[in-house]
């Protein structure tokens, strides 16, 4: 299980917290599934059992897992933290929206150009203020 990057500047734990959030909201974790143990994780990913537990703590936080005592710990069946989450990064687009505009780049061609990029694969052939790039 490739969670765990050592380049990352973010810690292990947050690094846990969100490969769990990306399962989770893509439906590979299906609600009310029960999570790996901290202990099985932890010796899975060679770390200490409180780095995953902190990781649970957030994900617990965050309203993506909940905790059965006695029996670990859950998917949420909450189907808005999709929702939240498409929230948060039409937030964010919108903020690099208003910031290009006032730096005067020319957002229909980038969002343009996104839209047609395939996974970076394609070249961008204008500069994002609407100039070739000769």
């Amino acid at each position: 299980m490739g969670v765990i990057n050592y380049r990352d500047s973010r810690p292990i734990y947050e690094q846990i917290a969100e490969h769990y959030r990306q399962l989770i909201l893509s439906g590979v974790m299906e609600a009310d599934e029960q999570m790996p143990s901290v202990r099985n994780l932890a010796m899975e990913l060679s770390t200490n059992p409180n780095t995953i537990q902190k990781a649970y703590a957030e994900l617990i936080r965050d309203g993506y897992i909940y905790t059965v005592k006695g029996l670990g710990n859950f998917v949420s069946g909450n189907s808005g933290l999709l929702e939240q989450k498409k929230e948060e990064m039409r937030a964010r687009l919108e903020e690099l929206r208003n910031e290009g505009l006032k730096l005067g780049l020319d957002m229909d061609l980038i969002w343009r150009e996104i839209s047609e990029t395939k996974r970076g694969s394609e070249t961008i052939s204008r500069d994002w203020t609407g100039k070739d790039r000769s």
